[in-house]
């Protein structure tokens, strides 16, 4: 009985763990999406500080996104 509940958790905890990085994915993806449309859209200006604030900020916004979520990965091992 008792292996077969040592079982079920180890599955439990499994799924949990894909489910956590599936989410984890698709919030990186949205994100850098994000950062790219500000590139092509403000980023693209031809008004110098409007281009360079939207540059940067799509370039904060990339690498927070790396952190956070290699921060949340390794949390999950």
């Amino acid at each position: 009985m008792a292996q077969r509940v040592r079982k079920l958790n180890e599955r439990i905890i499994e799924a949990g763990r894909d489910a956590g990085e599936t989410t984890l994915s698709s919030y990186e993806k949205a994100l850098k999406a994000i950062a790219s449309t500000l590139e092509r859209g403000p980023g693209s200006s031809d008004i110098e500080w409007v281009s360079n604030l939207a540059t940067a900020q799509a370039k904060l916004i990339r690498e927070v996104t790396t952190l956070w979520t290699n921060a949340a990965r390794d949390m999950m091992r």
